[in-house]
């Protein structure tokens, strides 16, 4: 199992020490990251919860998915890799778009 959780749901003034207050009677937290949207900075209503055991981790799923948290029922379950994206328009990083190819002729 995975020591990285997603945590959904949330409300969107829920701040990281929120989630650190939350999620640390289950174990040693390793990292915090509430999502934001990259153009206005807005929160995403989602983020991820790293602990340093999988163990603290799976107790964390157990216990925490379906709670309230700040007037809203989370989800709570562990982070899948994210899934490549191939296709999408990208920035070269030098004001220049590309599409990755996907192989195919």
């Amino acid at each position: 199992m995975s020591n990285k959780l997603f945590v959904g749901n949330l409300d969107f003034s829920t701040a990281e020490q929120d989630l650190r207050d939350a999620f640390a009677p289950f174990g040693n937290i390793s990292s915090v990251a509430l999502i934001t949207d990259r153009d206005t900075g807005r929160p995403r209503g989602f983020g991820f919860v790293e602990y340093e055991s999988a163990s603290d981790a799976q107790k964390a799923v157990t216990t925490l998915d379906g709670i309230d948290l700040r007037g809203r029922t989370i989800h709570v379950s562990v982070a899948r890799e994210r899934a490549p994206r191939d296709g999408q328009r990208r920035d070269d990083g030098g004001g220049r778009e590309f599409r990755r190819s996907s192989g195919r002729g």
